[in-house]
Order: structure tokens, then sequence, then C-alpha cells
């Protein structure tokens, strides 16, 4: 009989415990306490065989809300993109889905030239000089980036806007805490990092500041006026940045930032409720022995081969941990893979078609809930989100349309009071005219 999994007979249970030296399983957990053993019965089903647990469970599956039958607005840092159908062959194969860290170059030179490939993607859109072979997600490389810029600047406030996803600061101040650093949010104005409150803030102890771009409401934030306040103080600059929108946008490297992050998600990375993500991290070239995780460096062999290599890997978070900026030496290599091959099969005009239709989808969705009556908050070019206000809860009417066969907006009165009944209105590529049209009317129906 063939299994998924492999069974342990009786046979093979002897012969480990004989190969460890005790005589049964009891012998074997004897250092624990009997007043701390659990006695009774777990609150656990009874075992059912394979063909009946493969129903339950499919049963189970299929009562989610898939993308495949729901249209879906939903975005928030997660997004429903055009994956090309290479990138599951590609990262399906054995070679990259079971690989582990190519600590040897001489049998990982697929894997290692993979990760070149996406750090050197990840500059030529954030227009950085260095980038990392991945981090978890966002959230992390946000964290990650405060923390380098601390250590760098010796300094210990950090400032980031309330426009930055809530998650990623919430992820912030949780790497602050063992730090010891100060974590002040910076207030919005029009949808929009407020320079002014951003400039009173600012003082000789801010070692860095953080905004997103495009922002958490999908606003484009004026990078220019930014840097100057930021680096007129010395602080670092740090940038958090969708990097499909960079397909359309000016960089930030090209602003002067000094560390860029975000979430390559939006490349060949399916939706899943948690992740997995794939974090990005690219600095300039002075903070290239301080960037966290992992690098790959291409080099040559002594018959003048390129090859590839984990570079500077000597450093602090492996020999000094007193002295460690970050505890992260691992990274994301299968998601940063996918969006490698993503980013490969679009080529550059196809991210940059794939932007543009992005920001114009999205524009077209608004002028259409404007048409229908609803109020949509602030003006300007939105990049796949914008704000709608609704007179009903938002998490009422997403019920609803989810019946309709719709998936709805992000309820922002979660994390920001002054945004009860507001929703976050996502709109990408994938969703279609009729689809927009279809939205907007079933959101009036319920508005009304």
């Amino acid at each position: 009989m063939k299994h998924r999994y492999l069974p342990m007979t009786e046979e093979d249970k002897r012969a480990m415990l004989e190969t460890i030296g005790v005589t049964s399983v009891d012998e074997l957990f004897s250092d624990i306490p009997e007043q701390v053993r659990f006695k009774g019965e777990y609150n656990i089903k009874a075992a059912k065989s394979e063909t009946a647990l493969m129903k339950e469970l499919s049963a189970m599956a299929n009562r989610n809300a898939d993308l495949k039958s729901n249209a879906s607005f939903l975005g928030a840092g997660v997004y429903d993109h055009y994956m090309p159908i290479i990138v599951d062959h590609v990262i399906s194969r054995s070679e990259f889905y079971t690989a582990y860290t190519p600590y040897q170059p001489e049998i990982s030179q697929g894997e290692l030239q993979a990760i070149f490939e996406f750090q050197t993607m990840i500059c030529e859109l954030t227009g950085m000089d260095v980038a990392n072979s991945s981090m978890y997600d966002g959230g992390t490389a946000l964290a990650e980036a405060a923390m380098l810029s601390a250590g760098h600047t010796k300094r210990k406030t950090i400032l980031v806007s309330c426009a930055v996803h809530p998650e990623y600061r919430e992820v912030l101040k949780t790497y602050a805490k063992g730090q010891n650093l100060n974590v002040i949010e910076v207030p919005v104005n029009d949808g929009l990092t407020d320079l002014e409150a951003l400039k009173e803030l600012t003082n000789g102890d801010v070692g860095a500041v953080i905004v997103q771009y495009p922002n958490f409401f999908g606003r484009i934030e004026p990078l220019k006026e930014l840097e100057e306040i930021i680096h007129a103080n010395k602080s670092m600059f740090v940038v958090s940045s969708n990097p499909l929108s960079l397909g359309l946008l000016t960089p930030p490297g090209k602003f002067g930032a000094d560390i860029v992050i975000g979430d390559a998600q939006p490349f060949g990375i399916p939706t899943g409720f948690g992740g997995p993500h794939c974090g990005y991290f690219a600095v300039t070239d002075k903070l290239l022995r301080k960037v966290p995780g992992r690098l790959v460096g291409q080099t040559t062999d002594e018959e003048g081969r390129r090859g590839f290599v984990l570079t500077l890997q000597a450093r602090e978070q492996h020999i000094r941990r007193d002295k460690a900026t970050s505890n992260i030496c691992s990274n994301q290599a299968l998601n940063a893979l996918a969006a490698s091959v993503a980013m490969t099969a679009l080529g550059k005009k196809g991210v940059r078609e794939m932007a543009a239709a992005n920001l114009q989808r999205a524009q077209y969705a608004k002028n259409a809930f404007k048409n229908a009556g609803f109020e949509v908050i602030y003006d300007g070019y939105s990049f796949n989100e914008f704000i709608v206000k609704l007179n009903k809860p938002v998490s009422e009417m997403n019920k609803q349309l989810l019946q309709k066969g719709m998936i709805g907006g992000y309820d922002l009165g979660q994390d920001y009071s002054d945004l009860a009944n507001h929703m976050l209105v996502a709109v990408t590529e994938q969703r279609t005219k009729e689809e927009i049209d279809t939205f907007v009317k079933e959101l009036g129906d319920l508005h009304a």
C-alpha cells in the first residue's frame, strides 16, 4: 500500500527504543514528573480513515471564499494580481521546492543565481544600490529598517507616518520595545503624512522617519518634500513601497531614500490568510555591511567562469551576537524565486503596463462611486486603493456582499477611529469593468 506519509510499525518503534537505550515509551519520558503529565483524553475527534478525512477537510476548505469564484476588492497589503502560469511550474521543480540554505555554492548555483536576479530586479525597481535576498514579509522588513537606522545613527526615536500599514506599525513597536526605542506616529492630513507635524516632531534624537509610497490609503506621498525635511535633520529616510507601483512611479531611490523596503507579494505570490509573504530590503552603498539577512554576490572561479556565492556572511549577526543589529539570518527563497519568475515573465514593459492598469482601473472605480452618489474621500490619483464613505458598518455590508459573490474592501474603522464606516477599496488589473460596475451597484443598493 502506498502512503502519503511514513507509517511507524511496532517493529519500527522497538528498533528506535533499542537504539536510544530504553525499553519503553514511558521510560523515554520518565524525566517528566508525574504531577505535570496530562492523563486525560484530548478533546479531539476520533481518528478517521484517510479517505473519510480528506472528504471532511475538503468540505471545510470549500467553505472558504476563494478568488476563483469571488471578485475581490480587498487589498490592505495583500492583492489579487495576475500570476503568470510559469511561476508555479518553476517553483514546483524539486531542486527549488525542496532546497534549503545554499551554504555549498558548488551544488547550489541555480538557487544562488535566482536569488541574485531577485536582488538585481529589486534594485532596478527601487532605484537603490544593494538589495538582500529577501525577508519574511513587509512588516519585518520595515522593523529591521528601523533597527538598522537606530544603530547607524545612534539615535533612539523612530518617527512613523500614520499612513503606514497599521500591522507594520505594530510589528515596529514590538521590535522597538526590545531595543528600548521610542516610536512616535506622525499624523495624517488629507490622507498624506502631515509635513508641518513632521517638522515639529523632528529633533536630534530622531534616527529615522518611515513613510509608505503609495501609502495605506493608496495616496502618493510627496517624497521630495519629505526627504528635504528628514535629511536636514540627518535622520534616515525609510520608504515602504509596493514594488508593482514602482513600475510606474518614480522610485524612492531617486528621491534620496536611504532604505526602501516592502513586500513582493504582488509579483507571483498568491493571496493567503496570513501568508506566506516575501519582504524585500534595499539600501544605499554606505549601508551595505549593515543589511540584515543574506546577500548573494557574483564572482568568477579560477577558470574565469561566472559563479554565485553567499557573501558578507561574517557579520555581527553571526559572530558578535551582543552587537547584532538583527536576529534575521534567513530569507524567503522560494517566494523570492516566484517574484523573480513573475517579473521576468512580465518584463519591464509588462510591469509598467500592469502598474498602469492598476492606476487606471482604480480611477475608473473611484469615478463610478462618485457618479453613484458615494463620497470618495481625498482627491488626487490613487494606486490600487481609495476610500469610500458608507452609511452603515463596513463589516455588515461585507457580509451581504459575500453572499453576492464579492469580497468587499477593508474596514478602516478597525485601525482609525475617525474612519468608522469607511471602506478601503482595492482595484487591481484583475477586476473587469463589469465587476467594478456590479460592485458599485450592489454596494449602492445596500447603502440606500
